[in-house]
């Protein structure tokens, strides 16, 4: 048996091909095509990464205020000290008095006169030649030095295959018609130049992605990703799924008669037990969702909706409909806390209707957890709520009609993927509604969420009052308890958030338990809770219960309250160390509030100093409620990975498109996309090969 090598640093990130390494373009340059004289780089240098050389003529190691090796080159014109704070012996070598080398950094005024401070080092002779191209700086791993990815780039770019992986096959007539320019190079010339871009390149272009050579790359791999979505909304539509037409009443002439108004499904019956009339935008979501359903092909739609817009009944018209078919309907959250908020609302609309709902989540003992899979694989349990335990390998449903995932964007890519294909057989898939509180900015619903139906509730149920957001100094701690107290003497309950369960050294920050212990003592007269993710399952629930019916008057918790709680009382929230909280998870928290008759407020309690990012988030959040706006703020700040769930596969992304700043190019894409699957079908194949590979099934999830 021979042992296989272990795979070296270049493989262990995908670089295992010619193909491969030419698209890993550089992420920066530096400019090693000029050469300056000593004097020269002191005039220069501030603030500029500068280039010169010179003969070592001391180099000594200090002990003192700490550890450093330090060495003074000098020239015709001057000297210049090189300060290194971390350094290896090979380094000491390599700078020993009365050698040549030639250096790179930025000049900064030092204690012992101009220095830089860790610049780039090389041994070179006084004649040696300058750089003909700017050189390129790669995305590397640890252990991975520039040097080798360099040299493996260069080789690859001469391999004979790439000549043919690169190849120009796009017709000129498509690339003519839809390009905006007719500078943009040919693929293979912009690879090249991005790897190699001669010394008088346009650096600033080059850094910002919007040279013409960019500007082919990131038009061909927006290509490819629409036309992998566009080829999978095709394929959706040839798969069969069950058809779930609305179930027509039977007449019954005589109106008298008892029996005439009793519901003739489940679904009209869930609208005549529900304590509400659905709003507008509701009825209209629910039509476009109803008319999905009565499809022959399943349905991929994401419903979304500001926290507190009614997503969940939605949800549960969805499921009676399934239901009234004969089939099974399941909703997969994920957090349990969520979950549980569902399955005791879906148990409260569902079981007078005769309808058994069964819960499924980690947390249960094993003897209910067997029980819970018995009867959903025998097909006795008809609505199933729980956790990513529903797609875990043990789970077999016996005939699931609808999948449900809500806060889709909390899922991987792999998660969402795995109950799609889980839940399909050689002749049926199910259903799929993705629910979010999280609104989609519109690039990211033109990328990747382009195979995707969307609905969005935007409209709030009648009665809900806007919610006022203060930001607040945590100095002012101990006015916020005060007008706590007043708030909990008028009979409403309020939300203490803390972001850590535990005192950190790393973060100082006031914790959850410290709070409630702190509260407790500020406000005797009320009763204090404490919620977080370490309690168990039924500790959590014995206190969530207790908030709902006003036992506890304040709770204090982590974020576990972000989704899924719905307490009408409750009307203040005080988020304690906001700056440390993202826009979507304070937009979450907000929502918790403004769901009854009281007028909302939500402060936002800051420690200092604060960064501008922090400063501007709180000044958003303090401005609007509006969702679509926070998400584009969102989108800015974090890009695309966090918000889809896509950082959890590790694939997915776009990686050389910014969907901000290259939002244009997409509509391009789209276009060509449609003209290449309907005039060139056979290159398009080709296409996807060359800029996804194994990944084009993320870009179905």
């Amino acid at each position: 048996m021979t042992n296989k090598r272990p795979p070296t640093a270049l493989e262990k990130m995908g670089l295992n091909s010619p193909m491969a390494l030419a698209l890993h373009l550089p992420s920066r340059y530096e400019d090693e095509t000029e050469l300056f004289t000593i004097e020269e780089a002191l005039g220069l240098g501030q603030f500029n990464a500068i280039q010169t050389q010179g003969v070592v003529i001391r180099s000594q190691v200090l002990f003192r205020p700490r550890r450093q090796l330090l060495v003074t080159i000098e020239d015709d014109t001057g000297a210049l000290g090189l300060r290194f704070l971390n350094f290896y012996p090979s380094q000491q070598k390599q700078m020993a008095v009365g050698s040549h080398i030639r250096v790179r950094g930025e000049v900064r005024d030092g204690f012992l006169g101009a220095e830089m401070v860790h610049p780039i080092v090389r041994a070179v002779t006084a004649d040696a030649p300058l750089s003909a191209s700017l050189t390129p700086v790669y995305p590397a791993s640890a252990g991975l030095s520039q040097t080798i990815i360099r040299k493996a780039v260069l080789k690859a770019l001469q391999d004979p295959s790439l000549k043919e992986s690169l190849a120009e096959f796009l017709p000129a007539s498509l690339t003519s018609e839809i390009l905006p320019t007719q500078d943009w190079p040919p693929l293979q010339e912009a690879i090249a130049y991005l790897h190699q871009p001669p010394a008088d390149a346009n650096t600033q272009s080059l850094l910002e992605r919007t040279h013409p050579a960019w500007r082919r790359v990131q038009f061909e791999e927006l290509l490819a990703q629409q036309i992998s979505l566009k080829r999978a909304h095709a394929i959706r539509r040839e798969r069969r799924a069950p058809c779930f037409k609305k179930l027509v009443a039977i007449c019954n002439d005589e109106k008298n008669n008892d029996e005439a108004s009793a519901p003739t499904s489940i679904e009209e019956g869930l609208l005549k037990v529900l304590p509400f009339e659905l709003t507008g935008a509701q009825t209209r979501v629910w039509r476009e969702i109803g008319d999905d359903l009565s499809n022959t092909f399943p349905m991929n739609r994401l419903l979304q909706g500001d926290v507190g817009s009614g997503k969940t009944v939605i949800a549960a018209l969805a499921a009676a409909r399934a239901i009234d078919h004969g089939y099974q309907a399941a909703i997969m959250a994920p957090t349990e806390i969520l979950a549980e908020q569902h399955y005791l609302k879906m148990q409260e609309w569902f079981e007078p209707l005769g309808v058994k709902v069964a819960w499924l989540s980690g947390s249960l003992k094993a003897k209910e957890k067997r029980l819970a899979q018995e009867m959903i694989e025998n097909g006795v349990a008809q609505l199933i709520i729980g956790t990513h335990a529903l797609i875990q390998d043990k789970v077999s449903f016996s005939r699931l009609g609808l999948a449900v995932i809500d806060e889709q964007h909390r899922f991987g890519v792999r998660q969402r993927l795995e109950i799609q294909q889980r839940v399909g057989s050689e002749l049926f898939y199910c259903h799929q509604l993705m629910m979010s509180a999280t609104p989609i900015p519109r690039t990211l619903a033109m990328t990747y969420y382009a195979d995707l139906d969307v609905s969005v509730i935007d409209e709030l149920p009648p009665g809900r009052k806007p919610i006022t957001t203060k930001v607040v100094k945590a100095a002012r701690r101990d006015e916020v308890i005060g007008g706590l107290h007043a708030w909990l003497a008028k009979g409403l309950q309020a939300y203490w958030v803390c972001p850590l369960i535990e005192e950190s050294e790393v973060l100082q920050l006031q914790t959850a338990v410290e709070s409630f212990e702190q509260l407790t003592q500020a406000l005797p007269h009320f009763k204090v809770g404490l919620v977080h993710g370490r309690l168990k399952s039924e500790e959590k629930a014995a206190v969530m219960a207790s908030f709902k019916t006003n036992e506890i008057q304040l709770l204090v918790a982590t974020t576990v309250i972000e989704v899924g709680v719905d307490v009408p009382n409750a009307a203040l929230m005080v988020i304690e160390h906001a700056e440390r909280f993202g826009y979507a998870q304070i937009h979450q928290l907000r929502g918790r509030v403004g769901r009854g008759s009281a007028d909302s407020v939500c402060i936002l309690m800051y420690a200092e100093p604060l960064s501008m990012a922090a400063k501007e988030r709180l000044q958003t959040l303090r401005e609007t409620t509006d969702g679509f706006v926070i998400a584009e703020r969102d989108l800015s700040l974090r890009g695309p990975g966090e918000l889809l769930g896509a950082k959890q596969s590790g694939d997915a992304m776009l990686r050389f498109v910014d969907l901000q700043r290259d939002a244009w190019l997409i509509e391009l894409a789209q276009t060509a996309a449609d003209r290449l699957l309907s005039e060139h079908a056979d290159l398009v194949g080709r296409h996807l090969e060359r800029w996804l590979g194994s990944r084009t099934e993320f870009l179905k999830a």
